[in-house]
């Protein structure tokens, strides 16, 4: 497994990859010679905060993973449910030991200008990978990988060190086990420097590109799968949320979507004029309070419980996201695989049930006092949140004044996205905001990081009597090869994590989209982080 250090370089990676902004420039770049479409109105243009940076499918920020799955593919596809598809493999097998893994190649695929997909550019694509596994490991499959072995045109070995089941999941990912084709390479094979020319096999080919201002995207009319209906698609690079709306009113922008690309005001205030379609995901994600219960004040189950009980979830989901998101009543969505048996009883909003817990635990307020009190301390307990996040702030300040009301002295700390990790990282904290990754990352991700030492998590459930249990549990379902075993394992697991109560679900995130009245077909990919265009088209 991964260690601890690979996990939080990933966790440091996701998070400020949603917040960071490359540096201005009016560089242009060079890319692929491949000829372009004639001018037409089928095309799309729709804005992005950052610029799509290098596009280079093994590498991580800056480049933006939508613009990277537009014109790289993975071996295999996540779809709903968790189903996973042939890709540019139309088959593999797996040995009884779950350590080999044969897959066999779609033929007739080629790259953007024209050459071979085959098992020799699928070796040296991994190449570079395995060559810098410190960079790739947060990705487990990748620290497991002994070897890659040529066996025909069409047909490749992938040789593991142990069974790990989420091999699968996780070369759907977008990066890094996606291809280049060999005029991509620089001389010496290695991606980690850069690419020359962003070559794949993708229905997308980057046709014209400056840093920082907008990157134009054509069909790629010899793609190998379904041809796109849209023959150009162009990002405009716009950094500041209120220009993205007002360029989308011009008319300027056809198309906006993700999560977080604008606020929710100005989301359903466009709704409402019914000028244009919207659209709203099923969720990506759980937005989580995560406990430290080495805090004294949090070591005790009971009070862990009697704080959820103490918050109305369902009012201050609906006020603080106006109704966007819903409220969670599991660690992880159930449209997730092996989550949909998690049994726990869902906690509902009770303040009497809340202030006799806390009675149980020794807190007692005394007479005349706001406070709590135990052993003569305080009942004070320290939430930290991403001051840049203003859900996260409207939720903590919620809390704050919620559990006022219980005795509790909830102190609320707004810091940077860095420092917030950073003491995660540190388990220098009380609470914390967190979300898990999504598809088709979890749910066995998730758990890894909840096993990773020396991160927040690992302090979450320090208290829980059966951790160690957990954390045989943990590494037992990543390497079972009987699937029944791995459902049980995960419904254990999942179940057990929510029910002590270190970990509580708030809310599912979703994303959105708004796009004018002449675009139809929009729909969310089941992989979080893939682009939305496979569908869609311009009405006539």
């Amino acid at each position: 497994m991964p260690n601890s250090k690979q996990y939080i370089q990933f966790l440091m990676m996701a998070l400020i990859l949603l917040f960071a902004l490359v540096g201005c420039s009016n560089e242009t770049v060079e890319t692929d010679n491949s000829p372009s479409t004639q001018v037409s109105d089928n095309k799309i243009t729709f804005a992005w905060p950052r610029d799509i940076g290098e596009m280079n499918p093994h590498i991580y920020n800056p480049s933006q993973l939508f613009a990277q799955s537009m014109v790289y593919e993975p071996l295999v596809s996540y779809h709903d449910g968790g189903e996973l598809k042939p890709h540019l493999a139309e088959s593999w097998d797996i040995s009884e030991d779950g350590k080999e893994y044969i897959f066999t190649l779609r033929k007739g695929v080629k790259f953007s200008d024209g050459t071979d997909f085959n098992a020799e550019v699928v070796k040296k694509n991994f190449d570079p990978i395995l060559a810098n596994k410190d960079t790739h490991s947060w990705l487990g499959v990748i620290s497991k990988i002994d070897k890659i072995e040529i066996i025909d045109e069409y047909n490749f070995k992938l040789a593991l060190t142990e069974a790990y089941y989420p091999t699968i999941q996780e070369l759907a990912v977008v990066r890094p086990v996606r291809f280049l084709g060999e005029a991509g390479f620089p001389e010496d094979g290695d991606t980690s420097k850069g690419v020359v020319h962003p070559v794949g096999t993708g229905p997308w080919i980057l046709e014209d590109y400056k840093v920082d201002e907008y990157a134009t995207f054509i069909r790629n009319d010899n793609y190998w799968g379904e041809l796109p209906s849209v023959e150009e698609i162009t990002v405009k690079v716009i950094p500041d949320a209120e220009t993205r709306v007002l360029s989308f009113e011009k008319g300027d922008l056809d198309l906006i979507y993700g999560e977080g690309v604008i606020n929710i005001d100005s989301f359903n205030q466009l709704e409402s004029t019914g000028n244009y379609e919207t659209s709203v995901s099923e969720p990506v994600a759980t937005r989580q309070l995560v406990m430290n219960t080495n805090t004294e004040q949090l070591s005790d189950e009971r009070v862990r419980q009697a704080l959820h009980f103490g918050f109305n979830k369902q009012a201050m989901v609906e006020g603080v996201t106006s109704g966007l998101e819903e409220k969670a009543d599991y660690l992880l969505p159930t449209n997730y695989p092996y989550t949909s048996k998690v049994n726990v009883t869902a906690v509902d909003y009770n303040v009497e049930k809340a202030k006799e817990l806390l009675d149980e635990a020794g807190w007692k307020l005394p007479e005349g006092k706001n406070i709590r009190e135990k052993d003569g301390k305080l009942l004070e307990i320290e939430l930290m949140y991403n001051s840049a996040e203003s859900i996260q702030k409207t939720m903590a300040e919620t809390l704050q004044s919620e559990w006022a009301g219980l005795g509790v002295s909830l102190n609320i700390v707004g810091v940077e996205l860095t420092t917030q990790v950073e003491r995660f990282k540190a388990n220098d904290f009380h609470m914390n905001f967190f979300s898990n990754y999504g598809s088709p990352y979890d749910p066995h991700t998730f758990v890894n990081i909840i096993s990773t030492e020396g991160f927040g998590f690992s302090e979450a459930i320090s208290a829980y009597p059966n951790k160690e249990d957990l954390l045989n549990d943990i590494t037992k379902v990543k390497q079972t090869t009987d699937e029944a075993e791995r459902q049980e394992l995960y419904t254990t697991i999942l179940s057990s994590l929510q029910e002590q109560g270190a970990i509580v679900p708030i809310s599912y995130i979703k994303q959105i989209a708004i796009y004018q009245s002449d675009i139809s077909n929009f729909t969310f990919p089941a992989n979080r982080d893939e682009h939305p265009f496979t569908g869609i088209s311009v009405n006539e």
